[in-house]
């Protein structure tokens, strides 16, 4: 039960000795991507159960032809719907999960155009220095990596480098502060990476379908391990701040299946890892629930067809938690009231 990579065995990975007294995980002992996963770091509680909930599955084989099993069936649905769209399509888990959440919602959302804020720009200053957490040889504090990541991004001259550019000190202050609570918060939570253990984040991955006609594509925040031939051995990883929810599942089965039209062999645990709490929320990928999401892809886009001009049909409303962003909450009849009855139940005694 000692010495688990992602790319070995089972049982409780604990490669990183939690009884050692050589170094701490606190900024003294540093916490980029090392070349052993045993470095006699002393591990909290935190850290030790994210190494266990990671390391308590097995390594399932999957068969050869599952991923043009996929491809065929989910190419086969979705011809006759690209047939009544007169452009390729682009597909994101975003769009998904609003298409599969509330469809007016979704309408509201295309038609407006995003604005940065220092609470938006948080996560992705924040998750850019996780990305160079992981290749990262030293032993940088947070802020320093928050501090490389605002640089990192202000060279790219992209939407957020101009809003980056464009903040007073007290905002980039403020935006560098939050950013920091994100990654320290990480940096105490979740375990050293090892470089054994082959981190990527933000790693960008993408199915073309229907002759290029359908792009689907995600980006995932962290994984883990590879695959040996058919045997599944990667782990991916969303990092989460909030309320766990029904839809950060959806969100990572997108991405399994997307790894599987990728390579062939799907992934072998997804993980949403919630930051306020140092909790993990595992599920084990299954052929099934590969083609559950298939057919989520599907009906997604059936949705987004029907949506489409000339003759797009009347966009459902349903109430949910996201009402809280939506665009329409101030006119939605629907939402305000889903919204006015949250909040009653917020503050009723007991």
């Amino acid at each position: 039960m000692s010495g688990w990579t992602p790319e070995e065995g089972t049982g409780s990975p604990k490669g990183i000795a939690t009884g050692s007294t050589n170094g701490s995980v606190d900024g003294s002992a540093g916490h980029g991507a090392t070349d052993s996963p045993s470095e006699g770091l002393r591990l909290n509680p935190a850290q030790q159960q994210v190494l266990d909930e990671l390391g308590t599955t097995d390594r399932p084989t999957f068969r050869i032809d599952l991923r043009t099993d996929l491809r065929h069936d989910l190419e086969e649905a979705m011809q006759p719907l690209l047939a009544e769209c007169e452009a390729p399509l682009f597909v994101t888990k975003r769009q998904l999960g609003l298409l599969h959440g509330c469809e007016a919602r979704y309408i509201a959302d295309s038609s407006e155009e995003f604005a940065w804020s220092v609470a938006s720009a948080r996560g992705s200053v924040a998750h850019k220095a996780i990305e160079l957490l992981v290749a990262h040889r030293g032993t940088p504090t947070p802020l320093d990596l928050v501090e490389g990541a605002m640089a990192r991004i202000e060279a790219d001259e992209k939407g957020l480098s101009s809003f980056i550019q464009q903040l007073s000190e007290a905002e980039r202050a403020e935006l560098s502060g939050r950013a920091n609570d994100f990654v320290t918060t990480f940096t105490e939570t979740f375990p050293p990476l090892s470089r054994r253990w082959v981190p990527v984040a933000e790693s960008s991955v993408r199915a073309l379908l229907c002759g290029d006609e359908l792009t689907l594509r995600g980006r995932v925040d962290l994984s883990l391990g590879k695959a040996r031939g058919q045997e599944a051995g990667k782990v991916l990883i969303d990092l989460k701040t909030g309320q766990p929810s029904h839809a950060h599942l959806e969100d990572l089965r997108f991405y399994a299946l997307l790894e599987t039209l990728k390579i062939g062999v799907p992934p072998r645990l997804l993980v949403n890892y919630y930051l306020d709490a140092g909790s993990p929320r595992s599920e084990v990928v299954t052929e099934d629930l590969l083609w559950s999401a298939a057919k989520r892809v599907v009906d997604g886009v059936a949705k987004l067809v029907s949506l489409a001009p000339p003759e797009p049909v009347e966009p459902s409303r349903t109430p949910g938690h996201g009402c809280r962003w939506c665009p329409l909450n101030a006119t939605c009849e629907e939402g305000r009231g889903h919204l006015e009855a949250a909040d009653r139940d917020d503050w009723r005694p007991g």
